[in-house]
């Protein structure tokens, strides 16, 4: 709830109020505890506080619970107690529903999500096909070879082409790019079927999502909640980490710096935070700390969701200014250290012992510390957390479809458009060698019927056009639509031309 201009988001045991500060909102912030703990409550009261601020949102849903956040909310006697224990009624409170957006990689239980093969870019695309580092570097001349090229890679059967054009044209290709071992390449194309497999003839593809779309508010002026139902997504744990980090990557890369903003441009929830970062290579959790550390010019508060704080790499937890700590059990030494650990990543108070208060925190109880007005982080406090105005638990079939179907986002992404791309590229020109070696060898046997031999100028000049054509064909390949796919594939993708740094997470800035 809204306060004074204020987050409220808790009570302590004495009644009094716990804010979050909106202009320390985008300071980042941890919610953990083991399951069953409440965390999923202070993930909706969260959302539905920073949408009442005008704030727009996004969270990945894994067991639909968060959708509940479309309908409105109901009395009970445990709510009914809730209220009057918060003096809530005083406050404001009514049980109500909150804009959302649904967001699904399949386009069955929410508004399709999509991106192209470009956009996610060969670092993240390693990681969610499991590549060694051979694998990954070829990946990399991959697209370094698409970018040279203006061969644009919306989908996996684009991804495919050029690795296959790689292939054929190792050999014209080597000295520019190295040598490519037909071996590893057909290693990464099995891989790349693999993916396909598991959805990414899915949710590679256009028309991908355009960021902006996640900025909206209603008629009142409540941010809207996007939610990414990943109740199908969350079976394949690399591609759910990996997906939910080209989301926070885009929203870097496409947003300008705003510096110290009085409230947050967008909060964004990752949830299951450990699949992220369970085996992840050294160079790509470098990656993700500075995007952590950097993002916040950018306006956009990053909220951490696990079970334990030791989930996240330490230059991660270092930089959440607003903790949210539910109850953790230890019943094993691992789980102790656990605890004495999420115990010292507190500002100690001297009223209570922290470590023994988490490990007997009951449901809806949590230890906090929030940054005040100067970004120092408060002495932890025992607090309870306020209840929802909306639904607990998942919102309905019917209710999901009506919020889908409603959305004027939802015909825009709805359908698949299939552009002309590397696949279609590739394919022409491959054509116009085939066509073009036919009639030369046409014309070099009519030649020789005649009593002509290969000594003939036009005969000769043809095998030299020909022969050449093969080691040109990926500085031709271009030119081979008439000379303007550059232009055109920017017009449908807006993906293509790019330099191979790809920002931070190596995917394409858009030009």
């Amino acid at each position: 709830m809204i306060k004074d201009e204020k987050i409220w988001i808790a009570n302590t045991q004495n009644g009094e109020n716990v804010f979050i500060q909106p202009k320390m909102a985008n300071r980042h912030g941890l919610i953990a505890g083991a399951t069953g703990t409440g965390k999923t409550v202070t993930l909706k009261v969260l959302c539905e506080s920073f949408s009442d601020m005008g704030v727009p949102v996004f969270i990945a849903d894994v067991k639909g619970d968060v959708s509940g956040l479309l309908q409105t909310g109901s009395s009970s006697p445990d709510m009914d107690s809730r209220i009057k224990k918060f003096g809530l009624d005083d406050a404001g409170f009514s049980f109500c529903s909150y804009p959302v957006a649904l967001w699904d990689l399949t386009g069955k239980k929410g508004i399709k999500l999509r991106t192209t093969v470009s956009e996610m870019g060969p670092l993240l695309l390693s990681r969610i096909m499991k590549l060694n580092e051979l694998q990954s570097d070829l990946l990399t001349i991959c697209f370094q070879i698409a970018d040279d090229n203006d061969l644009l890679m919306v989908d996996t059967k684009d991804l495919k082409a050029v690795l296959n054009y790689m292939n054929e044209n190792s050999k014209d290709l080597a000295a520019d790019y190295g040598n490519i071992s037909s071996q590893s390449i057909a290693a990464i194309v099995r891989a790349v079927v693999a993916l396909e497999i598991a959805g990414g003839k899915t949710f590679f593809g256009e028309p991908s999502l355009k960021i902006e779309d996640w900025f909206a508010t209603d008629s009142q002026g409540r941010g809207v909640i996007n939610i990414l139902d990943s109740s199908s997504l969350i079976n394949d744990t690399r591609l759910y980490s990996t997906f939910l980090l080209w989301m926070l990557s885009e929203l870097f890369e496409n947003l300008p710096e705003v510096g110290d903003a009085q409230k947050p441009k967008m909060v964004f929830f990752f949830d299951e935070v450990h699949l992220l970062f369970n085996d992840a290579p050294k160079a790509l959790l470098e990656k993700i700390e500075q995007v952590v550390k950097l993002v916040r010019s950018k306006g956009i508060g990053v909220y951490f969701c696990t079970q334990n704080p030791r989930d996240i790499t330490d230059g991660v937890l270092s930089q959440l200014g607003n903790k949210i700590q539910h109850g953790l059990h230890a019943y094993t030494p691992a789980d102790q250290k656990a605890l004495k650990a999420a115990a010292q990543s507190f500002r100690s108070n001297p009223e209570f012992n922290t470590e023994e208060v988490i490990q007997n925190l009951g449901i809806g109880e949590a230890i906090v510390s929030f940054l005040d007005e100067n970004g120092v982080p408060g002495v932890c406090q025992k607090v309870n957390i306020l209840p929802p105005q909306s639904k607990i638990g998942p919102a309905d079939a019917i209710a999901r479809d009506s919020c889908m179907r409603s959305n004027s986002l939802y015909e825009k992404y709805k359908n698949d458009v299939d552009p002309l791309s590397a696949y279609e590229t590739l394919s022409q020109a491959k054509k116009q060698q085939e066509e073009a070696s036919a009639k030369s060898s046409a014309s070099t046997s009519g030649a020789a019927k005649k009593g002509g031999t290969s000594k003939s100028p036009l005969a000769k000049s043809r095998r030299r056009a020909t022969s050449s054509m093969g080691s040109s064909l990926g500085r031709e390949v271009g030119k081979a639509l008439g000379g303007n796919f550059g232009s055109l594939g920017k017009k449908i993708g807006g993906n293509i031309g790019a330099s191979l740094g790809r920002g931070l997470l190596s995917t394409l800035f858009k030009i």
